[in-house]
This record gives structure tokens, C-alpha cells and sequence, in this order.
């Protein structure tokens, strides 16, 4: 790795000052630790206080933020900050008003992308309302999104959180090119009343392609293949390869090379969240992730949620060296959230070189995993609470419920603070000692019953001293999901600018995919085509012989 710069170093001592120090004493000796080290934006509170962090780094910190302003304002010109593609980066049009905002090579790209949501719009009433008609003339009941990665990972999530907002139609989702999916979702399908959405920016995507046309295939050995312009959507910019699958010019939505994958929800992308919800829900999650975007661009580092998300982050994995971040939704709706991260989190900044092409100086972005809560808690809550590797968590959660169980949301709350506060406090020895029922230790005499004691309370010990964060929403609707989802979009994009990464390519996902190919072929060939190594060639034999 590179040397680091002045202000990591500052920030590496003051980590060293600070690791003799227990979190619970920083609570102790500041009665306002929770209003120094916390913030609310657009109605969203973000506690950050159970982090191992004191005034003097978080000062240090906030001057890392530095270099962010400059590329917020090269991602609102529209520059080309994805240097490797030589592509702007401007999602956050996606979500902006029909008025000027941004533009690509000197070109207002605002008018294509409300012409597009309006046909998104449009389309969706003709679906909702039974206007648009199958082949049969019947009304469409059911859509299958088939899609992998950002085309597949943002809708779904989206249709998922917001379930209690859900129209008519019944939505379904496709990505794994394992052929499990279809082989159980296709017979409980009726082919005249079911719309497929076929989700690739190429039109060449291999996973979704080979289940495009196993789609395609069923529904012509119970369809006339004519139908199929009229039960196929499409969402892509290779329009000569849409046409040659079968789906009609009116039925292809388009998005833009601007647009990464992962940050793709708010387009076309989204046409299935649009159907499953309705035009007037999916402009309130786009209104919302708009809000944001006015909060992150104009909000002051101090007071700006995204960039005070990812600096706390930042401090976590390259000062503390925290490998991992747990995303902990105390919400069932958010069950995908977790998933959603990981891609929009691992793909965007695992990296491990710099925009120049140099190494970079310090540890980039955390493995993501999670459950939702509280199921999370009897799966691997043990864990982290005794367990040997620290890792900080991301607590989600909404004040209101969407449902009208009082007492079971009460108990969720509840089990959302408990988890952060034991996370903060632990339980120490002598408390755990003190839990021990003496009496119930079976021994033959008092040193053994002394020595047992011991032993249990080893058990019930842990250290606390384990950080996390606390983002509370006051519901979770349309917008406020639309706000979530922003905020997190911004912190990756200022932890690329705090690493100086590329967070927007994916090179490394190339590799196997090309690998991929060759050993499809090897697979089918009678003697192996390409070269490989000798464990690859003892799989592959294996798998032949088992055909």
C-alpha cells in the first residue's frame, strides 16, 4: 500500500489513544455525547455516538471530508468521474424535477428522462387499470422482472419494503441463472395473463438472457409466438438486439450509459417497482431520494448525513481496521436490504487501487452481510457480541409500524436499542458473576463450587465496547425508502473520494465471466478446449462424468 497522508496518520494516534478507552466511559464523562455525535436531516435520525470516537478525531475526520465538495460538483456538471469508462455519473438526475439540472456533453438530459418516466407512467395505468390487454384479451395479473444485479437487486428490495403499497398485480423476480427459479415459478403462471420485464442495459447479459429465453419458450409452446410483443418488455439500450428477441419498439424503455447498475432503481429499471406499486408511489420514492440529493449537496460536512455516514465508516475500516459491517434492518420489509448493500457497497469500492492506477494507502471498502431483525439475533448476534472479530453495525429501523400489531412493534423497538446498547455496554465480569446461582452449580465442595462459578460467569461475560449506528425513519413509505436508499448511494460515493477509487466500474467481476464462457464449452466438449489448472481440470471431469 502507498504511504498514507498526514491526516490518516493523525487519525491512526488518535485510534491508538482511544482503543484503552471503553465506549460506556465516553458516554460517562459526556453527558452530551448523544447531541455531539448525532444528527437529523430531512427526518431521518442518525446516531453515530456508539462509535469509538471522541471531539479531537471526529474534528480530525471531518477534515478528510475535504476533497468531496470539488466531486459533487464534477458529478453535477456531469464529468466523466468514471474515468475508466469515461462515463458521467448522474443517477441522481434520475430523481430530479422536469427543469434544467444536468447535462451530459453540453445536452440537457432531463427532457429524455422524464419523456421515459412518462411512458413508464403511462404504461402502468394502461397495466393497472385492465386497459392493456394479453393476447387472449385478458387483463395482466402477474409480471416477472428478470433481470441480475443492480437490474435485479433494486426493484426487488423496493417491491419488498413496500408491500403495504402494492397494487393489484402480483410480482415476481427472476436474477439466478440457476434454472430453480423458473422451473418452480413458470407452471403457477397463466402465459395470457403474465407480462415478462427483461432487464439488460446490453441486451447480452448471459444470465438473463438464458432465462429471457427460457421465458420466452414456454410462453410460445402455449402462445403464438406473435404474442410475444405483447407479454415482453424491455429495458435496454441495445434497441436492434430488443427487436431481434421479439419485443415491440413501444415496449422498450430506455436508460443510459450514465446510468451504473447498481444505482439504477430510479429508471426504467424500476418499471416493475412501478407496476407493482403504482406511478403516484413511485414518484413519492423518487421524491424522496430527490430530498436527499438536496441535503447531500448542499448541507455543510458537519451537518451532512451521507458524508458524516461514510467518514464513520471510513474510521471503522481504515484506522480500526474493521473488516466487516453488519446491516441489521429492524424491519421485516427490509429483509433484501442486506443484499442490496453488499452490491452497492462491495461492487462500488472493493477496490485495491486508486484512480490513478496506484495502490491504495489504506484497507477500502467492508465485506457487507446482514439479516433482518430480530431474526438476525438468533443467528449470529452471539457472535458479535462475544466474539472474537469486532464488527460495527448498521441498525435500521422505523418508529411507525405498517401494521396495526401495537405490541409487536413495541417489541421490536425495544430489541433494536436493547442490541446497541448491550453492543455498547456488554456485561462485565462482575455482573456476570452475580447472575450465577451458586446454589445451582453442582459440586462437592466449596472451592468446586467457587471454581464453577468462575467458569459460568467466564460465559456470561462480554466486553461491550462493540460500535454501531442507529438510523431511525419515522416510517417506511414510498419516500422515506427513497431517502434510505439516497443516503446510502452518497456514502459510497464520498468513501470512493476519501480512497480515491473508481467507484463506479467493476472490473473485477470481468474475469470470471469471460472464464465462464470457455468452460461452458468444456463442459459440453468431448475433450477439454481451453487451458486450466489442475484442480479446474479435476471439477470438470468430475462434472462430465456425472452428466
Amino acid at each position: 500500500m502507498r504511504k498514507p497522508e498526514p491526516i490518516v496518520t493523525m487519525l491512526k494516534q488518535h485510534a491508538e489513544r482511544l482503543q484503552s478507552q471503553p465506549l460506556s466511559a465516553l458516554f460517562t464523562h459526556d453527558p452530551e455525547r448523544f447531541q455531539r455525535f448525532s444528527i437529523t436531516a430531512e427526518g431521518i435520525l442518525f446516531d453515530f455516538s456508539k462509535n469509538l470516537i471522541d471531539e479531537a478525531a471526529y474534528h480530525t475526520l471531518l477534515q478528510l471530508a475535504a476533497p468531496v465538495a470539488d466531486w459533487q460538483a464534477k458529478m453535477r456538471a456531469g464529468a466523466y468521474i468514471n474515468s475508466s469508462e469515461q462515463r458521467p455519473v448522474l443517477h441522481p438526475a434520475l430523481r430530479h424535477p422536469l427543469m434544467a439540472g444536468y447535462s451530459v456533453d453540453g445536452q440537457n438530459i432531463m427532457p429524455a428522462i422524464h419523456a421515459v418516466l412518462q411512458r413508464m407512467r403511462d404504461f402502468s395505468h394502461a397495466i393497472l387499470s385492465g386497459e392493456y390487454r394479453g393476447y387472449r384479451d385478458h387483463p395482466i395479473t402477474d409480471i416477472v422482472n428478470i433481470g441480475i444485479g443492480g437490474s435485479d437487486l433494486g426493484p426487488r428490495l423496493a417491491a419488498q419494503a413496500l408491500r403495504p403499497y402494492q397494487q393489484s398485480l402480483r410480482c415476481h423476480f427472476v436474477a439466478n441463472v440457476d434454472g430453480f427459479e423458473l422451473h418452480h415459478l413458470l407452471p403457477t403462471l397463466n402465459p395470457a395473463t403474465t407480462l415478462f420485464i427483461v432487464t439488460s442495459k446490453s441486451f447480452t447479459t448471459r444470465e438473463t438472457m438464458l432465462n429471457a429465453a427460457t421465458a420466452r419458450n414456454w410462453f410460445t409452446q402455449q402462445a403464438p409466438a406473435s404474442a410475444v410483443e405483447k407479454h415482453f418488455v424491455a429495458i435496454s439500450a441495445n434497441q436492434t438486439a430488443v427487436r431481434d428477441f421479439g419485443i415491440a419498439p413501444q415496449h422498450i424503455f430506455e436508460f443510459w450509459d450514465w446510468v451504473g447498475g447498481r444505482f439504477s432503481v430510479w429508471s426504467a429499471v424500476g418499471l416493475a417497482l412501478m407496476l407493482a406499486i403504482g406511478p403516484t408511489h413511485f414518484d413519492a420514492f423518487l421524491a424522496g431520494a430527490h430530498q436527499i440529493d438536496n441535503h447531500f449537496f448542499s448541507a455543510p460536512a458537519a451537518q451532512n448525513m451521507p458524508i458524516l455516514m461514510a467518514l464513520i465508516g471510513y474510521w471503522n475500516r481504515s484506522i480500526l481496521g474493521y473488516n466487516s459491517l453488519c446491516i441489521a434492518p429492524y424491519h421485516a420489509g427490509l429483509e433484501a436490504l442486506p443484499t442490496y448493500l453488499q452490491q452497492l457497497d462491495m461492487e462500488s469500492n472493493g477496490k485495491q487501487v486508486q484512480r490513478d492506477g496506484l495502490p491504495v494507502a489504506t484497507p477500502t471498502a467492508p465485506i457487507v452481510w446482514g439479516q433482518a431483525g430480530t431474526n438476525c439475533q438468533h443467528a449470529f448476534f452471539q457472535l458479535l457480541h462475544q466474539g472474537t472479530e469486532i464488527c460495527p453495525v448498521d441498525f435500521i429501523a422505523a418508529a411507525q409500524a405498517a401494521h396495526p400489531y401495537v405490541a409487536q412493534q413495541r417489541s421490536l423497538l425495544a430489541n433494536c436499542l436493547a442490541q446497541a446498547e448491550a453492543l455498547l455496554q456488554g456485561r462485565p465480569f462482575d455482573a456476570a458473576l452475580a447472575s450465577v446461582d451458586a446454589t445451582a452449580v453442582a459440586s462437592t465442595g466449596q472451592e468446586e463450587v467457587a471454581t464453577a462459578s468462575w467458569q459460568m460467569a467466564q460465559q456470561r461475560h462480554f466486553p461491550g465496547n462493540r460500535p454501531s449506528n442507529m438510523l431511525l425513519l419515522p416510517r417506511l413509505g414510498p419516500h422515506e425508502l427513497g431517502m434510505l436508499l439516497a443516503l446510502y448511494e452518497h456514502k459510497i460515493f464520498v468513501q470512493g473520494v476519501l480512497w480515491q477509487i473508481n467507484s463506479f466500474d467493476q472490473w473485477g467481476v470481468e474475469l470470471g465471466k469471460s472464464l465462464a464462457q470457455n468452460l461452458e464449452r468444456d463442459l459440453v466438449a468431448e475433450t477439454i478446449q481451453f487451458p486450466h489448472d489442475s484442480s479446474t481440470l479435476g471439477l470438470l471431469a468430475y462434472l462430465k462424468a456425472q452428466a
